[in-house]
């Protein structure tokens, strides 16, 4: 009797993919198309224009135009992280595309006064070509361009430099006495990092003032956009305990965060 090998045939596994269709049935965003177009058009980096679409989501898209938006939530909506949210938001709001309205954040619609030249092409092209392409490229430009706004930006021979303070690090560096401290700046970016997860802080005291003047000298940089980088690394690395899930529901809070061995064990990752 001969030996017969049972075939069995292979069925590959078939991966099955929800299909996702986009329907104005469950919400829209209205925005003027003058403020789209704008956007469409600056010279904005791949993160910044992220983060900009995620200001206009989480304002126009709920009939606002100024909410609190942490770092945290923008990093949740793009993927991008929280110190990188951070930086191109500040980069916006040094060129007056994002503003503030107290803790709230939003875009400007007069965008006559955003503060940059709007030529990401002309840029690119600068860089890769020679003068004369470059000049030449320029030169062709559509005459609508040439508008009072952009004619004035165009004149402007150094681009506006972004905040001071890298959204990375938490070195120390000394604060100068001539520096102008803007205390209810640095309680305002406690808010708005951490407000959402810890107390509120609400007003200014003499014991505030010298705490920040105090931590200021032990940053990398002393500035606000430092500060808010240090709340938003304790946001990152703190355990929940310190947010309230302990027995005795104490959380964290602005002062706490003012100290310097907080600092110290955030800057070791030692929390």
């Amino acid at each position: 009797m001969d030996n017969l090998a049972k075939v069995i045939p292979f069925r590959p596994s078939v991966t099955v993919v929800e299909r996702q269709v986009a329907d104005i049935d469950d919400g829209y965003t209205r925005i003027a198309n003058g403020l789209l177009e704008a956007v469409m058009a600056a010279d904005l980096t791949a993160r910044q224009l992220k983060v900009v679409l995620a200001v206009i989501r989480k304002t126009y898209g709920f009939g606002k135009k100024f909410d609190r938006i942490t770092n945290t939530q923008i990093a949740a909506m793009t993927g991008i992280h929280h110190t990188h949210v951070c930086k191109a938001k500040n980069e916006m709001i040094a060129m007056n595309i994002i503003v503030t309205n107290g803790l709230a954040i939003g875009v400007n619609k007069v965008i006559s006064d955003w503060n940059f030249i709007i030529s990401q092409v002309g840029k690119s092209l600068a860089k890769s070509a020679n003068k004369t392409l470059a000049e030449s490229a320029n030169a062709d430009k559509p005459t609508q361009l040439n508008t009072k706004e952009t004619i004035q930006k165009k004149e402007r021979k150094d681009p506006p430099k972004s905040p001071k303070g890298e959204c990375d690090g938490l070195e120390e560096k000394p604060v100068s006495n001539k520096t102008p401290i803007d205390y209810q700046a640095v309680l305002s970016a406690y808010n708005t990092t951490l407000g959402d997860r810890l107390p509120q802080a609400e007003a200014l005291n003499d014991k505030r003032r010298r705490a920040i003047k105090r931590l200021l000298t032990e940053l990398k940089e002393p500035t606000v956009e430092a500060v808010e980088n240090y709340f938003a690394a304790f946001a990152e690395r703190a355990p929940k305990f310190y947010f309230g899930e302990n027995d005795r529901g104490w959380r964290a809070s602005f002062d706490y965060l003012l100290r310097s061995d907080t600092l110290l064990k955030t800057r070791e990752k030692a929390l």
